[in-house]
């Protein structure tokens, strides 16, 4: 059936091809007019950053000027305001209007009092008011204003940081957004450190497995976006030395990617430092109360059997992690994170360096220079400008400006292009009056541990705003801590007493597994294991995390299931019916490694006599047959065994096992005698049946003889022996057998 409708129900072709280009027209028109007389064009409406589903329940307003808000003499002002809409309804279409700052901010503390909300101070119109268009539920809509360079507002602006301020009007919402602009005194010059960190997600594993290297270091990977965000740039890198130590592990087995991955790091011209492995935290070791950090023991229960590793020569300038065992070189090698390395340099999660750990670092070195590096508001410096050198009861520092810092981290947390202009031009204002205040004395900033994945234009951003600022240089780790350093003091780290506990139970787990792991030829293969899991699991990154407790809880229920890997199962009542035997119980081994164990067994009855002390190799992830002798005495009866696992060390392995043996010793001595009466028997019935046959073949004779004849008597002295020949015999071999009398 076909359906007709009318020509008027819809246009034509043409018609809306007609349309469009009107439509078209008219915006390219007004974006002419829009920049011909400095006001904005308008942006339609692009979906919120954040789902509809978490809604706010607010409407805000973000202001993001251009490269960082520094606006020099002869350039425009640019900026943007993102409207995001976290209610329920729709906002409808209003105005933007931008005001500056007639006069620039004394000093950070203002700054900070601005961008707070906490300061009145005078402001000026900037330009023209935009309009803004309708935003939908949970969507953004942004405006962009361009300040032309001739503008009076901008005319005669001497160098600081001016606030900057948006007001957006919609209907009967009224929302605000501060900022500020920055105009660069070329006067000033200080130079400044900016630290990264190159770490993976966290997990519980020991390693980082072959198919997450695979994703991490793909070309959308997170460990990929890390690499493209540094290369190019002076920023000095604090790697995690799991990474590298993943990717060697695998040796030739490695992904592609991720062999790839490991030689751009080492080609990579940037200063670096080891964290410590896994990035664990060492305000959870002093809270658990060790005196120096933990270390990695051994990797070797993660090279896949066969694998021929090439693992690098350590470099003149590269040191292993803090605390590496010196015993084992080749774990040196699998940790190296390649040239331009500082040993010694410890970064603890921010706000977590106090005197306590400070003190276990200053041991932990032996004497040797050691820098730690700690955030600006957790020393005397407080919300005010640190010099980036320090030291602090005999502790080497690396303060790292708080303000800076945080602002660069939630630049590189943004994905949002629009918000993220919002923090770099606080990074930028705070860093202008840290290089003024600083007197030329180097500043450290630090672009903080963040997302787990970061968006590499939102990383690289914020590493270039802190490099390329006004009046910065860039400088590495080694000119850092040649610095000349003042002192200061460090408050208290905040207390993590549950993550201690959490430690030492994991510690005091460590140590059973230990023991346990004395039944294997190479105990590293379970120790080592134990501790780069350990490790992991007190990453810093796991501080913020609400599934901490249960990896941690989840990590021990693997531990008990290990050390009950390893036992003898239940046996079935064995029936003993003879003095000496053997018993043969099996023993379990689910590790994927042979073990060597005595099985000790002991019985609960003199009945029964029991080899005590049996070697068993148990095959890796099989069962394996023990013998034990057993010899009863005198007497039947039930007796139970009683069985335990020790390993050569003398641990108790495993759980206690019983079995119960039926003793019937006499069966055998029974069994014995009635063989005896029966074979005698058949001898009996043997020598009866062989004299009755002769006995009858004497008798035949004689009837034969007696019918042919009484011979004559013989004399006995000549007789000779009876022979006695078979008739077939006779006729084929004794052809006188007839005439024989």
């Amino acid at each position: 059936m076909t359906s007709h409708f009318p020509r008027t129900a819809r246009p034509s072709a043409h018609r809306r091809a007609r349309r469009l280009l009107a439509t078209v027209l008219a915006g390219l028109a007004g974006a002419v007019l829009a920049v011909a007389t400095v006001v904005p064009a308008v942006a339609a409406p692009s979906p919120s950053p954040s789902s509809s589903a978490e809604l706010s329940g607010t409407v805000t307003a973000t202001l993001s000027p251009a490269a960082g808000g520094v606006v020099r003499t002869g350039s425009a002002l640019s900026a943007v305001v993102a409207l995001d809409n976290g209610t329920a309804g729709a906002v409808p279409a209003g105005s933007a209007a931008l005001e500056l700052g007639t006069a620039p901010l004394p000093d950070r503390t203002a700054l900070g009092a601005w961008l707070a909300g906490n300061l009145q101070t005078g402001l000026a119109p900037v330009g023209t008011p935009v309009a803004t268009e309708a935003t939908d539920s949970g969507q953004q809509s942004t405006a962009d204003f361009v300040i032309a360079p001739d503008d009076a507002s901008l005319a005669g602006r001497g160098p600081g940081v001016y606030p900057l301020r948006v007001s957006v009007t919609a209907g009967d919402q009224r929302v605000t957004a501060l900022s500020a602009m920055v105009v660069p005194d070329d006067a000033v010059a200080s130079s400044v450190a900016v630290v990264v960190p190159i770490v993976a997600p966290v997990r519980s594993r020991g390693l980082i497995s072959s198919d997450d290297l695979a994703a991490l270091t793909a070309e959308d990977g997170a460990l990929t976006s890390l690499l493209d965000a540094v290369d190019g740039t002076s920023a000095i890198l604090a790697v995690d030395p799991a990474i590298p130590a993943a990717i060697r592990v695998l040796g030739s087995a490695a992904p592609a990617t991720a062999a790839a991955w490991l030689a751009r790091l080492e080609a990579l011209p940037n200063a670096r430092f080891a964290l410590q492995f896994g990035d664990a935290d060492l305000a959870t070791q002093v809270s658990a109360g060790l005196t120096a950090p933990l270390a990695p023991i051994s990797l070797a229960t993660y090279i896949p059997a066969g694998t021929t590793l090439s693992t690098p020569s350590p470099s003149p300038t590269s040191t292993p992690p803090q605390g590496t065992p010196a015993q084992e070189p080749q774990l040196a090698q699998l940790t190296d994170i390649g040239p331009h390395t500082s040993s010694g340099v410890f970064w603890p999660a921010s706000g977590s360096a106090g005197p306590e750990v400070l003190s276990m670092l200053t041991c932990a070195a032996g004497g040797s220079p050691s820098l730690t590096l700690v955030p600006s508001d957790t020393t005397a410096a407080g919300s005010g400008t640190a010099l980036g050198r320090a030291t602090s009861g005999g502790a080497q520092l690396a303060v790292y400006d708080s303000a800076v810092s945080g602002a660069l981290r939630r630049a590189a947390d943004q994905p949002d292009a629009a918000a993220r202009g919002a923090s770099l031009t606080e990074a930028t204002a705070y860093l202008a009056f840290a290089a003024r205040d600083s007197a030329g004395q180097p500043l450290v900033v630090a672009v903080d541990r963040g997302a787990t994945s970061r968006d590499r234009a939102a990383l690289r951003t914020a590493i270039q705003t802190a490099t390329t600022a006004p009046g910065v240089t860039a400088i590495d780790m080694t000119t850092l801590a040649a610095a000349s350093p003042v002192e200061t003091t460090v408050a208290p780290n905040a207390s993590t007493p549950d993550r201690g506990a959490d430690l030492t139970q994991l510690l005091a787990d460590e140590g059973t597994i230990g023991s346990f792991a004395t039944i294997l030829d190479d105990p590293a293969l379970l120790t080592g294991r134990e501790r780069a899991e350990i490790l992991q699991l007190i990453a810093v990154a796991w501080r913020s995390d609400p599934a901490a407790a249960q990896a941690i809880a989840a990590h021990r229920t693997q531990t008990r299931e290990t050390l009950d890997a390893v036992g003898i199962l239940p046996s079935a009542v064995l029936n003993l019916v003879s003095y000496d035997a053997t018993f043969s119980p099996w023993v379990r081994n689910d590790l994927p490694w042979p073990v060597r164990v005595e099985l000790i067994a002991q019985p609960n009855n003199p009945q029964l006599v029991v080899g005590q002390r049996t070697e068993v190799v148990a095959s890796a992830a099989s069962n394996t047959r023990a013998t034990i002798p057993v010899r009863s005495r005198v007497g039947n009866g039930a007796v139970t065994v009683t069985m335990q696992l020790y390993s050569p060390t003398g641990v108790a392995i495993g759980q206690v096992q019983s079995a119960e043996v039926q003793v019937r010793a006499e069966w055998e001595t029974i069994g014995l005698v009635i063989l005896i009466v029966i074979m005698v028997l058949f001898l009996s019935v043997g020598v009866v049946r062989t004299v009755r046959r002769r006995r009858r073949a004497r008798e035949l004779r004689a009837a034969a003889d007696a019918a042919d004849g009484d011979p004559a008597p013989l004399d006995p002295r000549v007789l000779e022996p009876e022979v006695r020949v078979d008739s077939a015999e006779a006729d084929s071999t004794d052809p006188d057998a007839e005439t024989r009398p």
